[in-house]
């Protein structure tokens, strides 16, 4: 009896923001999941923590129990309503913007500070490469994926999931896939398995060559990832005896991410 209890005044809790599909909004509703995830962060290195979509708080109470000032940015006008109703202790530290079109640098003004979060599916790519702009600024990252990117992010070479997501996460931090989480622990349940991972910021993660180059070279070759570096890479004009090095016989999933810096640098040395 008391586990229906629980369980009804959990149902209800939920009902209080209605998840809109336009926004891939699944909101968690298991709290040893969400303790899991807050768990994730090594607190080390920065005083602020930024949870990007977190609907009704399941894991920004979690947040709230650490020794960390936790900001919090929803674009969910009812979800921003509802965590200022119910958690004080975000007073001021709700930002109702956008992630992707926010200057983040208002609120945190070149500090350092952690990501988390359970991400929106259909965003949680264009998430990741917009917290790669403010690297020098994050840390950590940890958060819920589904499945599949959250696998694609950690890959190494060799397999179809590695890709653009693969490198150019893992040039400037440590990728590492935690544990998978079923889909029946949200509401609404989505139709695929998610994923939770951790990336920490590696010591030495500048780039021994052009980064711009870097981006661009990576890019390009996953464009047409079936072919090799020599045809793959047409596009950026390099000079005939460089095409004859043997690197170019290679595919991109064949490369990891220090023998695409050792190509751009060949690049680089090209001319281009």
């Amino acid at each position: 009896m008391l586990c229906a209890l629980a369980s009804l005044r959990e149902k209800n809790k939920m009902e209080k923001v209605k998840a809109k599909k336009h926004l891939g909004q699944h909101f968690l509703k298991d709290e040893s999941i969400a303790k899991d995830i807050a768990d994730t962060l090594n607190l080390e290195g920065y005083e602020d923590v930024l949870e990007i979509g977190p609907g009704m708080g399941v894991l920004t109470k979690y947040l709230l129990d650490k020794p960390i000032n936790t900001y919090v940015i929803e674009i969910d006008e009812e979800s921003v309503t509802y965590l200022d109703e119910n958690y004080p202790k975000l007073k001021d530290r709700i930002i109702s913007k956008d992630f992707l079109r926010y200057n983040i640098n208002e609120i945190f003004e070149g500090k350092q500070f952690a990501i988390i979060g359970n991400f929106p599916y259909n965003i949680s790519t264009q998430i990741v490469f917009r917290a790669l702009e403010y690297r020098d600024q994050i840390p950590e990252f940890a958060g819920m994926f589904q499945k599949e990117v959250a696998q694609r992010i950690c890959e190494k070479k060799g397999t179809k999931a590695y890709g653009i997501l693969s490198v150019l996460v893992q040039a400037f931090y440590d990728a590492e896939y935690l544990f998978t989480v079923d889909e029946h622990v949200f509401i609404p349940p989505p139709k695929v398995k998610s994923g939770v991972l951790r990336l920490r910021r590696k010591k030495d993660y500048s780039l021994p060559c052009g980064e711009k180059l870097f981006f661009t070279v990576v890019k390009t070759a996953f464009q047409q990832r079936r072919k090799t570096l020599r045809n793959s890479l047409k596009t950026l004009n390099l000079s005939d005896s460089l095409r004859e090095d043997e690197i170019f016989n290679l595919r991109p999933e064949q490369l990891n991410v220090e023998e695409f810096i050792a190509l751009t640098q060949k690049i680089e040395a090209d001319g281009v």
